[in-house]
């Protein structure tokens, strides 16, 4: 068993509730959330093994209370980056409190790093931003027509993918070892299927099937010629219709609008006035994206997608639901419970896009133990992507020096891939881990967790 990590969340809304959650399932995490609404606190202790704290998460007897004192880890999550800001420094400047994440929306603020330093401004160790993290995860599914995720390691040089395999792909009724004879000149490694949601282990004599849910890695440049073994390549999308003048609807159309023909529908005037003024080449509508008229009106037929990304996950779902009927090629919808997700994806909406699973990745990374430096949650928080760096020797470490084959892996758990400097090695059998790499793992189980951080920590303990 590891040391207890103390955690203080501060705001139980709905990123605050999903972190409280996924860090509240781990045995060794003490998690501690402050919020100033005690009912919303009571509903999170019928469901959570965590312990509440009312008041403002600024207030430094508030943070005293929670036990700021002997924390190691403070995450602000408020809707207030003001508040998220001057908790972390309260955290610092009292507490000495060793890691502070704030959620900071406003785009005037993360602009200016030097804002944030335990020296000089804002005491704030890391900042995410939602909105941004659905905005490059949209942005990459427009990159990758067809998949359902696209996941970066390694900045970028590896990608893992998850496709949906349709009757007609190359590889699909074949075995999982054709794929190198189909492909003899790249390398990739298939690290998960699920099968009508249950996973199946991937083997070299796995059969391929309709409708499997495939996650595969490979290098950046080789993505769209495994995406062809399992389905037929998508034309690009360059129609595209977004729901929503919010935080997430100007980014996503700010960052599509060069390369895309983009129409934006926003009801609220004041709004749609706004992003009018931000935006350059998309083309701002007033008006109710559900209205059946106006998107025939805008002609949603012949669209290539389109996203609903406004706060009302019912108007999101309807008005997607509306125009897949109308005939859009591609529907998606921000939807905020995991829940409504999976009732509704594949059958009436395409990609179900949950911001909190999207974030939560970001915070996972500063909790795992060893030197772990990404962390991507997958199917709903079930599963999960790791980049850890391997340290150490073979006296002291569990995988430097060791080929995968002879490597303890727990059950479910697979090594995808390895980049050792500028070179990605797909994990095949023989391949011996060095110092240095940094190793991607798919865990299908995220019980296995804490036995994947025990495999990369050497004789010292990383937090």
């Amino acid at each position: 068993m590891r040391d207890s990590l103390k955690i203080i969340i501060v705001g139980a809304g709905q990123v605050g509730r999903t972190a409280a959650y996924h860090l509240s399932r781990e045995e060794a995490n003490e998690v501690t959330v402050v919020d100033s609404d005690d009912t919303v606190l009571r509903e999170l202790q019928d469901r959570m093994d965590v312990r509440t704290v009312s008041g403002n998460g600024a207030n430094p007897a508030v943070l005293e209370a929670a036990g700021c004192a002997d924390a190691q880890l403070l995450v602000a999550l408020t809707n207030s980056d003001e508040v998220n800001m001057v908790a972390c420094h309260v955290a610092w400047s009292l507490f000495k409190t060793p890691t502070k994440i704030a959620r900071i929306r406003s785009a005037s603020y993360t602009a200016r790093p030097d804002l944030f330093s335990d020296t000089a401004g804002f005491a704030v160790d890391v900042w995410i931003s939602p909105e941004q993290l659905v905005t490059e995860y949209v942005e990459q599914l427009f990159r990758h027509p067809g998949a359902l995720q696209v996941l970066d390691f390694a900045d970028g040089r590896v990608r893992l993918v998850s496709v949906r395999a349709v009757e007609g792909g190359l590889l699909v009724g074949q075995p999982l070892n054709k794929l190198k004879q189909h492909t003899p000149n790249m390398d990739s490694r298939v690290a998960a299927i699920y099968r009508k949601g249950r996973s199946v282990k991937p083997e070299g004599d796995t059969i391929i099937e309709p409708d499997d849910e495939v996650f595969f890695l490979a290098a950046r440049e080789d993505i769209r010629t495994v995406m062809s073994e399992l389905r037929k390549l998508e034309a690009p999308m360059r129609h595209v219709v977004i729901a929503g003048a919010g935080n997430i609807g100007i980014r996503l159309a700010q960052a599509l609008e060069s390369a895309h023909q983009v129409k934006l529908i926003e009801r609220d005037q004041r709004r749609a006035r706004r992003a009018s003024e931000l935006l350059r080449s998309t083309i701002v509508l007033h008006g109710d994206a559900a209205d059946e008229g106006l998107l025939l009106e805008e002609n949603i037929d012949t669209a290539d997608a389109f996203v609903a990304v406004t706060n009302a996950e019912e108007a999101n779902m309807l008005s997607a639901m509306l125009a897949k009927r109308l005939g859009c090629r591609k529907v998606m919808a921000l939807i905020n419970k995991p829940s409504y997700a999976e009732l509704v994806e594949n059958d009436r909406i395409d990609i179900a896009i949950v911001p909190q699973t999207i974030t939560i990745g970001s915070l996972l990374a500063h909790v795992r133990r060893g030197d772990v430096v990404n962390v991507h949650s997958l199917r709903r928080g079930a599963a999960e992507a790791i980049e850890a760096i391997a340290h150490g020797d073979a006296d002291n470490s569990k995988v430097v020096g060791r080929k995968i084959e002879d490597i303890k892996l727990p059950e479910g758990t697979t090594i995808g891939a390895i980049v050792r400097g500028d070179n990605v090695l797909m994990g095949h059998h023989d391949i011996v881990i060095s110092e240095g790499d940094h190793v991607i793992l798919f865990l299908t189980d995220r019980r296995h967790v804490e036995a994947v951080e025990k495999l990369f920590q050497t004789g010292v303990a990383f937090i």
